[in-house]
């Protein structure tokens, strides 16, 4: 029975899954979205969450306990920098779990473990990225050199059932007329 076990062990030892769990932190902080299982990313959102909130106070003492954990200085730079000022009116839940299906290889449940601030498809807020028309045809546009080198467009080609076969018609006389 598990009683009161809340850890989730993850087949490793203490010191491995500390060490994974501090990667994968340090992953998810720096690409604000990683791909795992979903027993991971259920036990990073453990690990990291807590770490999330000390950073709200920037302070030498709280960068030096997030730095305990991490082991990362670009990590822990970019969670005071960029991921603090954004999620500071934010109570709690930083983190949200996307489930994707099953892995091929050994059918493990897979998902996506993302900040919840980052995801702009989630929250509704709309990219500056915008399409561009996509047109059927490779039509090109003419400039003003080109219209200034051949201002008289090419002749429509006749197709083959139009035209009558004619026969050349001889410049030079020949010597049998």
């Amino acid at each position: 029975m598990r009683h009161k076990r809340v850890i989730n062990h993850l087949g490793r030892t203490s010191s491995h899954r500390k060490s994974m769990l501090a990667n994968m932190a340090s992953s998810l902080i720096l690409h604000k979205r990683i791909s795992t299982t979903t027993a991971k990313a259920k036990a990073l959102k453990t690990f990291v969450e807590p770490l999330i909130t000390k950073s709200k106070e920037d302070s030498t003492h709280s960068r030096r306990l997030v730095f305990s954990y991490l082991q990362d200085k670009s990590a822990v730079a970019e969670l005071f920098r960029e991921i603090s000022p954004k999620i500071a009116e934010r109570p709690g839940g930083y983190t949200r779990i996307l489930k994707t299906g099953n892995r091929i290889g050994d059918n493990a449940e897979m998902c996506i473990l993302e900040l919840v601030d980052y995801n702009e498809a989630m929250s509704g807020k709309e990219t500056s990225k915008t399409k561009s028309a996509r047109r059927r045809r490779g039509t090109k546009k003419k400039t003003e050199e080109t219209e200034k080198q051949s201002p008289k467009p090419a002749p429509k080609t006749v197709k083959s059932k139009e035209v009558k076969e004619e026969t050349p018609e001889k410049t030079e006389p020949s010597a049998e007329e």
